[in-house]
């Protein structure tokens, strides 16, 4: 801790008076000289104290410890937080040496089980957090993983954004500012990608689920079918009619996800109709509010995008389960107005423009659908069952009984995975890989968002959703391979 300052240990076995923990009177031999900060709070040094008395079960020391005080011709220079220190028991056959050394191990030692900081000193805080490798112990590995990439994406997107405000800022405007950029951006992912694998399959490694290989991918939990012998792998499993399967696809998937793509450009169509009055209104009377206006037009796009992905959402599971898929597939629409503006319109500003509205708006609203409206509609279920517990039993919430918070927790919504959590990241590391060069404050924009990312998530997982059984992972998985297309995409896109 930072108020103590020196410990420092005793020659001579002098008996002075002291009051041990109990507040009785006792004799001790004072072995060491704890001196804290003058500025210490009184509260911090009356925690301390009570934490070196404490019995060691409950993570103290089992110390003798009393103030020294002033001296006789004692100046207000001095310092008055001193403390003598000794064992209980005086008559030790141990060593003065190894009875200071063994009362150093236990101040060194000394444990906060309740406290979250420093008593007086509320910026001095006792538990930083947990590491990743900490939080597999808790959460599932699948989250402990996710929350991995997470971290690492963060902190790669960290050079990309000390390089984007300068470049930003700095007044170049023609397109070779855009391919200087552009070729960073390219060996950025390329390197970033390179060195996830590695510090995946370190933790991997650290968790014991490296060597943990899927030979053959098992069927999703809910697919159906006659159990049969799969004729590649030679497994039992359920199986179902490919020409039934196919005749689903082709008659009725396909033409409902064309339908879709229409429905998608035709919202487009009406974004840049949109985008097109708001900007002659401001070029007729460019005021204040005008300029307001001309980011209406990007945010009600953005809005209607979220709104769109989650009808996808719910499109893609109706699809997954009429056609007898095995597996998931999921598609969404959040790129098609950005490269109609760069590649037809090749309009930067406005590309700029619709590129940070997307990122702030949909940012926001991920925050807020992902995590704090699911808490307050559990907060009003649980608070109309604490009613009904309080006036059956008249019980606090703090003494709940088990049975009462089982059932609270039972009300959870369900975590359905870390699906839609990596998705969210899919589409971050796709904005500001393919669309950065064109506007370096996307790499900032991310970052804070991550920030805040890690703090909802957890909030979110602990908090909001049932704890999921837990699932060992090796890697990312798909979200690998689907990494790594976007940014040979990326290469396409810029040759």
């Amino acid at each position: 801790m930072d108020d103590i300052q020196t410990t420092s240990a005793l020659g001579s076995g002098e008996m002075v008076p002291a009051v041990s923990a109990d507040c009785s009177s006792t004799s001790f031999t004072p072995l060491v000289v704890l001196e804290l900060a003058s500025d210490t709070k009184q509260e911090a040094i009356a925690w301390l104290l009570s934490r070196i008395r404490d019995p060691q079960q409950n993570g103290g020391a089992e110390l003798l410890v009393e103030q020294l005080g002033l001296g006789d011709g004692g100046s207000e220079k001095e310092n008055p937080n001193l403390f003598l220190g000794g064992p209980r028991d005086g008559d030790s056959f141990l060593s003065m040496a190894e009875c200071q050394y063994i009362i150093k191990h236990e101040l060194d030692t000394l444990r906060a089980k309740d406290e979250t900081h420093v008593p007086g000193h509320p910026q001095a805080k006792l538990y930083p957090g947990k590491s990743i490798s900490e939080s597999s112990y808790t959460l599932s590995l699948c989250q402990a993983l996710y929350f991995g990439f997470l971290e690492y994406f963060t902190f790669a997107l960290v050079p990309m954004a000390l390089i984007g405000v300068p470049y930003y800022l700095f007044d170049w405007e023609n397109y070779d500012k855009y391919v200087v950029f552009a070729v960073f951006n390219l060996v950025w992912c390329t390197v970033i990608l390179e060195l996830w694998k590695r510090f995946s399959t370190s933790l991997a490694y650290s968790w014991g689920t490296l060597s943990r290989k899927k030979a053959f991918e098992e069927p999703r939990p809910g697919f159906h079918g006659v159990l049969g012998f799969n004729p590649v792998t030679g497994r039992e499993e359920p199986l179902d009619s490919n020409t039934k399967r196919q005749l689903r696809v082709y008659l009725v998937s396909l033409p409902f996800v064309l339908l879709c793509l229409y429905l998608s450009l035709y919202v487009m169509m009406i974004y840049f109709l949109m985008e097109g009055w708001a900007l002659s209104v401001h070029d007729e009377e460019p005021t204040f509010w005008t300029g307001v206006l001309l980011f209406i037009p990007s945010i009600i796009y953005a809005v209607v995008i979220e709104i769109m992905n989650l009808v996808y959402r719910y499109a893609a599971e109706f699809l997954t389960e009429w056609e007898g898929q095995s597996t998931y597939f999921n598609f969404f629409n959040c790129f098609a107005s950005l490269f109609y503006i760069a590649f037809a319109m090749q309009d930067m500003a406005l590309l700029r423009q619709s590129l940070a509205t997307l990122l702030i708006t949909s940012q926001i609203l991920n925050q807020f659908m992902e995590a704090f409206l699911p808490y307050w509609l559990q907060r009003r279920r649980n608070k109309k069952r604490m009613r009904k517990v309080q006036k059956r039993k008249a019980v606090a919430e703090a003494e709940l009984p088990l049975a009462e918070q089982v059932r609270l927790e039972a009300d959870m919504s369900t975590y359905l995975g870390t699906f839609d959590d990596y998705l969210e990241l899919f589409l971050l590391f796709g904005y500001v890989s393919l669309f950065s060069c064109v506007y370096p404050l996307a790499a900032v924009l991310v970052v804070l968002n991550n920030i805040t990312e890690v703090y909802s998530d957890a909030f979110k997982m602990c908090c909001v959703f049932k704890r999921p059984f837990s699932e060992p992972a090796a890697n990312i998985g798909v979200w690998q391979v689907r990494l790594v297309s976007k940014s040979s995409n990326q290469s396409l896109q810029y040759i």
